[in-house]
């Protein structure tokens, strides 16, 4: 018996189409990885399966009895509390039999002399010893430690109230609780978001062990790779499903596309071929018959894929960059008594695509601020060339003026390469990255958090700085978004400089990377290309 099944089903929000004649089914065991466009419809369809929406037209049933637990970016924990005590509420009847055993040895110690009733306790004590092992609590203190440990929380995570925790924390928090509940059914919204490697890396070893079902929107390719068993993709307001992990369906994609692509040839061909009757029979419709061969032309141009490259080379063909950009020299920086790097030199060069790796607080966002002089450091030195410009991706995000339009907020920066690039040139750009003629007008308040991320991306992309400061700028973006941005950074003549766990991201375009340690360890460099 599935766990979940859609049977046609569409769902209308503020009348605008979400999904249309969806069909989908979740069974033990299964592990969905959910992808598509920013506001594609994945959140909607987990909404479904929590009846927090009805659909339109079919059903949604959920097999009686089945538990739930869903994880959101935006998840709400109790804030006056501990992240400690939140995850130890978890383990109520854990308690109560701990309680219960704690009051049989006390009874037995003040009564040793034997009877009946000693017979009794010791009976209780032999089925609450049975629903201990049933409630798998010997050990729970055990696996709160190591979901924090393994999540990042030091002592101070852990005794300060969730309300006075950032909000990445907060959200490491949810996902401590929701992995600790264990449900039947796990829906998860970008769990990977502000999670270090070591961390994405024991999420993906406690999937192993899940004895429940998944679906997980993520954007993080190998995250999906390691634990999807298949792939649904929403797509023009349907579920497209694919066997297997991402890997492969990249290349079930493709398979798809191609065969979509010979069945439009075939039927464009017939389509001509009408027209040719309908000339045959009309000579007045010849007008109209050359009409529809554009109008099919015109179609076949649209579906046909964009020159990726040939766009960003094209955007970027004016932009002249020097050689050496900055030089790091000695570089320290502590909190108190708590040396996060020290010592630090390398340099900055065209070209180069710096990722810096490491563990959550051993300093790496710290280090971009000190680099763009947001805070200051300890000792050592930071010289940037002559008339080198640095944009910080994080910065134009928090900065987006929420009045102004999508087209303005793109054309407005200083040196913008929109202002030198062709119209045609930026607007093909934007395009790659799903911006419609509609969305140009909106303004930033009436867009989503992922279309915001892609405006302050876009921005950076065509800002016409020498260097750009990335933290974590996978963790809003689509797929599709980040696929275009990873061939622009690919081929940006400047450097780049990102802070990332995106394992696929990094792997893609990283040339050099800076490793952090534990907070006060040597930071390591490593040539990729030599590596």
């Amino acid at each position: 018996m599935s766990l979940v099944r859609l049977n046609d089903v569409s769902v209308r929000l503020e009348n605008t189409p979400i999904l249309r004649e969806g069909f989908f089914r979740l069974e033990n065991k299964d592990r969905v990885g959910l992808i598509g466009r920013n506001g594609s419809g994945k959140t909607t369809l987990l909404r479904l399966v929590l009846e927090q929406i009805q659909p339109d037209t079919g059903t949604v049933t959920i097999e009686p009895g089945t538990r739930i637990g869903y994880f959101s970016q935006f998840s709400e924990l109790d804030g006056t509390a501990t992240i400690t005590e939140v995850l130890d509420a978890l383990f109520v009847q854990v308690h109560a039999v701990e309680d219960e055993l704690a009051s049989i040895d006390a009874a037995i110690a003040a009564d040793p002399t034997g009877g009946p009733e000693l017979d009794r306790l010791i009976d209780r004590q032999s089925e609450l010893f049975a629903e201990m092992d049933h409630l798998d609590g010997w050990d729970y203190p055990r696996k709160i430690d190591q979901a924090l440990t393994t999540l990042g929380f030091t002592e101070a995570h852990r005794t300060a109230a969730i309300d006075d925790l950032s909000g990445g924390w907060r959200n490491r928090a949810a996902l401590a609780k929701i992995l600790l509940e264990d449900p039947d059914i796990l829906l998860l919204d970008e769990p990977t978001n502000y999670l270090d490697v070591a961390g994405v890396e024991w999420l993906e070893n406690w999937f192993r062990d899940f004895h429940g079902a998944a679906i997980i929107v993520s954007h993080d390719r190998r995250f999906l790779d390691a634990v999807a068993t298949r792939i649904v993709e929403v797509e023009n307001y349907h579920l497209h499903e694919y066997p297997g992990n991402f890997d492969e369906y990249v290349i079930q994609k493709q398979f798809r596309l191609k065969t979509l692509e010979a069945q439009f040839v075939h039927e464009s061909e017939l389509l001509a071929f009408e027209a040719e009757g309908i000339a045959d029979r009309r000579e007045a419709a010849k007008s109209s018959s050359k009409g529809l061969d554009k109008q099919l032309s015109g179609i076949k141009k649209n579906r046909a894929p964009r020159p990726v490259d040939e766009i960003i080379t094209e955007i970027y063909r004016g932009l002249h960059v020097k050689d050496v950009l900055c030089r790091v020299n000695g570089l320290t920086k502590s909190y108190g008594d708590r040396t996060l790097f020290s010592g630090l030199d390398f340099e900055v060069r065209r070209g180069n695509r710096i990722v810096v790796l490491g563990a959550n607080g051993s300093g790496k966002s710290t280090l971009l601020r000190v680099l763009t002089g947001e805070e200051k450091h300890d000792s050592g030195d930071v010289a940037w060339a002559s008339g080198a410009k640095i944009v910080s991706y994080n910065q134009v995000l928090d900065d987006l003026d929420l009045d102004d339009t999508v087209t303005h907020a793109v054309n407005a920066m200083p040196d913008s390469l929109a202002l030198t690039a062709t119209r045609k040139s930026v607007g093909r750009f934007l395009a790659m990255f799903q911006f419609s003629e509609a969305d140009l007008k909106k303004r930033i308040r009436e867009l989503s958090g992922g279309q915001r991320a892609r405006v302050a991306m876009a921005q950076c992309l065509l800002s016409g700085a020498s260097v750009l400061l990335l933290d974590e700028p996978t963790n809003h973006l689509d797929l599709p978004s980040t696929q275009v941005m990873e061939r622009a950074l690919v081929h940006f003549p400047g450097a780049v400089i990102v802070v990332s766990h995106d394992r696929f991201f990094t792997d893609k375009i990283a040339n050099r990377m800076l490793v952090f340690g534990a907070p006060g360890a040597a930071v390591g460099e490593i040539d990729v290309r030599a590596a």
